[in-house]
């Protein structure tokens, strides 16, 4: 028996179903698209709004201080004006009395020619009274004026000891330059100048003299030079600012009073090696260490010159 023919029926609406869905997608892409848009140019939109906003500030600031500068400006120039019209009303006065003076001059000079020569006479002894009276009232202004100002006292400072004498008691050696003070270990490097010729000693027989630099001590090298007859040292800074300012060493506890205190006042002098720039220091060091019972000396010492000594030279004279 033959079997019928199949029929193949699509169900009714399946297209427009899959029209409906793609329409759905499509929507919803669109949508998203639109929303990442928006969340994308918000954050710039408020900055470029908030930037605005602060330029505005900004501006605001800027034009209030203009008109504050140009209300200044407008005042001073209102003064100006003022000065110059004060200064021209001035002048204008001073011309007026000028002119008004030289009338009474001439008029006086005119009334004295037509005087006889005995009125004339009296007439210049009446005016040169006059022109002394004034002057002695004026004088006498001054002379009241100052008899009842009160005047300052003057400070005169002085020193039991004036006159200075020759140092043969020990000695605290400072170097005075550039404002600066600095304790020279002399006692020290001149000992070490002591052992190191005795060293050498021996070669004095066969050469003329012998030399050497020792040091440093104390921010000071010492080169001497031993002769058979002589001896010569010089001192030579190891620093240009050494020691102390002036201020620091009148302080408590300073270098300068610790290096003071190893010496005796009754038994030691103190003596300062001073340049041209250290003589304002060395008048306040030595009002101190006269305080503290100590007698001073001053060495001057010219720019580029070391501090040297030798077995002929001078002693120092303190007072």
């Amino acid at each position: 028996m033959a079997r019928p023919a199949r029929q193949t029926v699509d169900a009714p609406g399946h297209d427009s179903f899959l029209d409906i869905v793609a329409n759905i997608v499509g929507i919803l892409i669109i949508l998203v698209m639109v929303v990442g848009v928006r969340v994308k140019n918000a954050p710039i939109v408020a900055a470029i709004v908030g930037e605005s906003r602060e330029d505005d500030c900004e501006f605001e600031k800027d034009a209030t201080t203009e008109r504050s500068l140009y209300g200044d400006v407008l005042k001073v120039e209102n003064e100006v004006r003022a000065v110059e019209v004060e200064t021209l009303v001035q002048k204008q006065q001073r011309d007026a009395l000028a002119v008004t003076m030289a009338a009474v001059e001439q008029e006086i000079q005119s009334r004295r020619q037509r005087m006889d020569t005995e009125a004339q006479r009296d007439f210049d002894l009446r005016r040169n009274l006059s022109v002394a009276q004034v002057r002695l009232e004026q004088l006498d202004r001054q002379r009241v004026e100052v008899e009842t100002t009160p005047a300052e006292p003057t400070v005169v400072e002085s020193y039991p000891t004036p006159l200075s004498t020759t140092v043969d008691e020990r000695e605290a050696h400072f170097q005075l330059r550039g404002g600066r003070v600095a304790f020279i270990p002399w006692e020290g490097l001149m000992n070490r100048v002591v052992d190191d010729i005795r060293l050498k000693g021996p070669t004095l027989f066969n050469s003329p003299e012998i030399s050497g630099t020792l040091g440093p001590e104390g921010g000071f090298r010492i080169r001497y030079k031993r002769s058979r007859n002589d001896i010569f040292v010089e001192l030579i800074p190891v620093a240009r600012d050494l020691g102390e300012t002036i201020d620091e060493a009148l302080s408590d506890g300073s270098e300068f009073r610790r290096a003071l205190a190893r010496f005796h006042p009754e038994r030691s002098a103190v003596t300062f090696w001073t340049y041209p720039d250290g003589f304002a220091e060395f008048r306040r060091l030595k009002e101190e260490t006269f305080l503290q019972g100590f007698r001073t000396a001053a060495r001057p010492l010219p720019h580029g010159l070391h501090i040297s000594g030798s077995s002929r030279g001078s002693k120092s004279s303190a007072q």
